[in-house]
């Protein structure tokens, strides 16, 4: 989960404020205090740390609390700007080119996650309607050619390569082939190694006088910490960054590079990967990512995810049925397969406002869950799954048979079933306007 250990550290320190109706300077110091270990063991650079616990200690300790009428809000609210501002305060896209192909060229050390952030952000710019054609010019590391071919395949993207030439050469006749086949986007993989060196520099050098690309991103390793603040000075020296794309974001990272790289190099973070699916590489949105290490959540995340997986004519028709009770088992596997390619659910719920990350520790789903509950669903009947009330005893041990569970698992399913068709119901019944007063309280969007 992004940012567990840092996330969990802050929350519990601003509880406390929140929770006092004065603050006093020393109140603030003693957060403040706890604030400054939380960032050092989550290994943000030091210099960082000292900067931003005077920027907030300067501003919490004013005016600005304590005028405010609940000055522990007000304290958190200064650290969610100066964490913001830290990380780059709003997002950096990518620079916009007036004549296509826009040349992308992905730098870093071997094994930080190059091939795979190549073609994942080739998947992100198809999605916004972009036509991007992949470039494998990593010649050197065993299969990343064959690596690369493949996720393009996956994606339905085209891969450059050019067996027996230099990487120049590769990204040279690369732009030309792009702009033969009306592509309007050249992500070039280049080669890495275990640590910088004159060679490597030197043929990153040469492809960069070569094609002239319009971005030169660094794929870093979160989890590597202030080595990946090191990286980043060493190519950016060389090459002229001109944004980062840290992987690796959703493991058990410290998050120290997240929170020192922009503020030690300059150079912006453009994406997070936080998966190893081809989907998960999300726009880096300095902003969201400090609400949700304090735990304000990140509704606005949540609410891009689910746009680009769930059918808005089908959820019109699923709230139809809803309003009229006619939520059957069909829907709801319909439902969970949707929920499911949003990501796992700790990370959704981390999205979520008022969660505290303790809480989210002990949530860990498995995915084989889900699959037993489809393989429930698919053992029963067409009317069984319409009708879930007449599933007694005897057709309970048929569909447990041929699922391949238990009877205690199809009873677990259908009681989860039945609580979530009431909870829909009663959250179909507000919209219409259910509740208490005049008019009845309506609820601020469509389900």
């Amino acid at each position: 989960m992004v940012f567990e250990n840092l996330s969990a550290r802050l929350q519990e320190t601003f509880r406390k404020l929140r929770g006092k109706g004065k603050l006093s300077e020393k109140d603030v110091t003693d957060a403040l205090r706890e604030v400054r270990l939380a960032l050092l063991e989550a290994d943000v650079n030091f210099r960082v740390v000292k900067d931003f616990v005077a920027k907030v200690k300067e501003r919490a300790v004013g005016q600005e609390v304590a005028a405010s009428l609940t000055p522990g809000q007000q304290v958190v609210k200064i650290v969610h700007e100066e964490l913001a501002a830290l990380m780059g305060q709003k997002e950096s896209k990518l620079a916009a080119v007036p004549n296509p192909p826009g040349v992308i060229m992905l730098v870093g050390l071997q094994g930080s996650g190059k091939t795979t952030s190549c073609a994942k952000l080739g998947a992100q710019l198809k999605k916004n309607g972009r036509r991007p054609l992949l470039v494998a010019a990593d010649i050197y590391r065993p299969a990343a050619v064959k690596q690369l071919q493949v996720l393009g395949g996956q994606l339905d993207l085209p891969v450059f390569s050019l067996e027996g030439a230099r990487p120049p050469e590769i990204a040279r006749q690369a732009v030309a082939e792009a702009l033969r086949l009306g592509r309007d986007a050249v992500l070039i993989d280049t080669a890495g190694r275990l640590h910088i060196d004159h060679e490597l520099m030197d043929e990153l050098k040469e492809i960069k006088s070569v094609v002239r690309p319009h971005e030169i991103l660094l794929v870093v390793d979160a989890m590597t910490g202030q080595d990946a603040v090191n990286v980043a000075e060493g190519f950016h020296s060389d090459l002229n960054l001109t944004g980062l794309i840290l992987t690796k974001l959703d493991s058990d990272t410290r998050g120290g590079a997240a929170l020192s790289i922009r503020a030690v190099t300059g150079i912006p973070i453009k994406f997070a990967g936080v998966g190893e699916k081809t989907d998960q590489l999300e726009t880096f949105h300095p902003d969201r990512m400090a609400s949700r290490i304090l735990g304000m959540g990140d509704v606005l995340s949540l609410i891009e995810k689910a746009e680009t997986q769930f059918d808005l004519e089908n959820s019109k028709k699923l709230a139809a049925k809803l309003r009229s009770a006619e939520f059957t088992l069909e829907d709801f596997l319909e439902q969970m397969k949707q929920v499911r390619q949003m990501g796992p659910l700790d990370q959704l719920m981390s999205m979520l406002p008022g969660i505290p990350q303790k809480q989210l520790k002990g949530i860990k789903i498995d995915p084989k869950e889900l699959d037993r509950a489809e393989a429930i669903i698919n053992s029963m009947t067409f009317k069984e799954r319409r009708n879930p009330q007449i599933i007694d005893g005897s057709r309970k041990r048929r569909v447990a048979s041929g699922s391949g569970t238990t009877v205690q698992d199809v009873n677990k399913l259908l009681s989860s079933f039945e609580q979530s068709r009431k909870m829909m119901k009663q959250l179909g019944d507000f919209t219409k306007g259910g509740g208490k007063g005049k008019g009845g309280n309506k609820f601020p969007f469509p389900i």
